[in-house]
């Protein structure tokens, strides 16, 4: 079995060897608003779950040659940011929107999508997505690289809306079979649900 120093090879090798051994991954398409009220969104794989009390996720957002993306800067700015979860239904426009394009474009549109208002916070969701949930920016977080040149900014968001497309919804449970949810593998591959099976907790 290989065993390989992670300080002994490139960024771009350890990150090869962290996608294709963390999956699947789940896909957080995420909305943000910008300054001049253009509607962003990105799909990120780098996403879960940090508390359910208060509900919080994490968004791992990369910098590209030392630069916050739009996600993160607008998140930073105004706070707040809605996390779509990514299903069978729209997979194909999430993917439209992971062109790079200038800020001054709206990924939404690009792909087609339709804007929806949310209910607690300003910024817009998409209404092709079966679940969404709108977050308010608990944390900021610049992370890796080297001193004074991050290589990412760790969004920690708090849930303050559920919204729950009513045929996934049923006695405060979601049927993962009705959301048809998709992962991220490594390259270009995504995954569907897949076989599931059950394990009984032990006491």
């Amino acid at each position: 079995m290989p065993s390989i120093d992670s300080d002994s090879q490139s960024a771009q090798d350890n990150y090869k060897l962290l996608i294709g051994s963390i999956l699947p991954r789940p896909i957080a398409f995420v909305t943000t608003l910008s300054e001049d009220g253009v509607l962003n969104a990105a799909p990120f794989s780098f996403f879960n779950i940090v508390s359910a009390d208060p509900p919080m996720v994490s968004i791992s957002v990369q910098r590209k040659n030392g630069e916050q993306k739009d996600t993160a800067r607008h998140a930073g700015k105004r706070r707040e940011f809605v996390v779509h979860i990514a299903d069978e239904t729209y997979i194909e426009a999430i993917n439209e929107t992971a062109v790079p394009v200038p800020s001054h474009v709206s990924e939404v549109e690009l792909a087609g999508l339709t804007p929806v208002p949310s209910d607690k916070i300003a910024v817009p969701g998409v209404a092709e997505a079966r679940i969404r949930l709108e977050c308010v920016l608990e944390q900021s977080i610049p992370l890796g690289g080297r001193e004074g040149a991050p290589s990412c900014d760790l969004l920690l968001g708090r849930v303050v809306r559920f919204h729950v497309d009513d045929t996934l919804y049923e006695n405060g449970r979601i049927d993962p079979d009705a959301l048809r949810p998709i992962s991220r593998l490594a390259g270009d591959d995504y995954a569907k649900l897949g076989e599931r099976f059950t394990l009984v907790r032990p006491v």
